[in-house]
């Protein structure tokens, strides 16, 4: 395999951390919005009729309530074009030899209490040629026509039988990552917990957190049958993901006010939490996009090239470099006179 020069060119200067924070914030809120229970949000007038000063009243603490926002972040992070996602999870499908340029991702975790919810947005983005690539021999099934047997495949265990063997397990993906461009989607599983990262018949793709003390190459794991990609945490995604819960939490556990300064001593986390006590009166979906300006997507450009290499060894090598990722500074103009 030839290996592939991927440069990234800086479009916009780096924006401070608050936009960084922010950015990560949103899909956190919305994960916990839709985590509530429909019979709660239906009290409240619905999900898109609930304030933001009204969602630390209706929230109950769970033990998945990080993965679910977890899932919701790597979400939002691959259709943000977010660098240290995006270019990992695209070297990840990459190796499943998916084809396409335009990357995207699908929410379809079945275990939220909005479910029905996500099933009728995966039905919306996908079209009637849209193929889920199972690393099987044969045509590749046909992803819209089988949403709703995968849905009843999580709910009834009867319903799983119908399923094509090749994807008999894809009811367990939490989202489905591909391209636009070519309509190729592959089942994905995203764990914030790596030990319960686990494999079936469809799912192609493993996102965790990377592990301390170890290192977050990108691996195939012959055992579960995944590419497993686990995201940096150092001064990387998992790091802001984690600072965003953080005020997130504490804005809940302040009943929507900003939380005292120990509760929240970093400055930045306080300014985050400012942007969401001053929109408290606003329904939690109106300040989702209220929040899109004060974040910074696609802050890099992504070139491909194919370098010409030139071997100083004959033996073969037992580890193949397949890409080498270049981060390029903002040109800026430098007055010669």
């Amino acid at each position: 395999m030839p290996m592939q020069l991927r440069l990234q060119f800086q479009q916009n200067e780096v924006a401070d951390e608050v936009a960084a924070v922010t950015a990560v914030v949103r899909p956190i809120l919305e994960g916990l919005l839709y985590g509530l229970k429909r019979e709660v949000a239906a009290d409240a007038g619905g999900y898109q009729a609930i304030r933001l000063r009204s969602l630390p009243r209706l929230y109950r603490a769970g033990d998945r309530d990080c993965g679910i926002c977890f899932e919701y972040a790597v979400h939002d992070a691959l259709n943000r074009r977010e660098p240290t996602v995006l270019e990992r999870v695209h070297h990840a499908v990459r190796m499943c030899n998916v084809p396409g340029n335009e990357p995207s991702s699908i929410l379809f975790g079945l275990e939220k209490t909005g479910a029905l919810n996500l099933v009728d947005t995966a039905m919306g983005r996908l079209t009637d040629e849209s193929r889920l690539l199972a690393g099987n021999r044969g045509q590749p099934a046909k992803l819209k026509r089988h949403i709703d047997s995968i849905a009843s495949a999580f709910r009834r265990t009867a319903a799983r039988n119908a399923l094509p063997e090749s994807i008999s397990g894809i009811w367990k993906a939490d989202l489905f990552v591909g391209y636009t461009d070519s309509d190729r989607w592959i089942g994905t599983t995203v764990k914030i917990n790596p030990a319960q990262l686990e494999g079936a018949r469809g799912l192609r793709v493993g996102i965790v957190p990377a592990r301390g003390g170890r290192d977050d190459l990108i691996l195939r794991d012959d055992a579960r049958n995944l590419i497993v990609c686990p995201l940096p945490h150092d001064h990387s995604f998992m790091q802001v993901f984690y600072q965003g819960w953080g005020v997130v939490q504490q804005f809940v556990a302040a009943d929507a006010q900003i939380p005292r300064e120990v509760a929240l001593p970093n400055p930045v986390d306080r300014q985050v939490a400012r942007y969401l006590f001053e929109r408290r009166e606003h329904p939690v979906v109106d300040v989702l996009e209220a929040l899109v300006p004060l974040s910074q997507p696609e802050l890099l450009r992504t070139e491909e090239q194919n370098p010409v290499l030139v071997s100083r060894r004959e033996e073969a090598h037992d580890v193949e470099t397949g890409a080498v990722v270049a981060p390029l500074p903002r040109a800026v103009a430098v007055d010669r006179h």
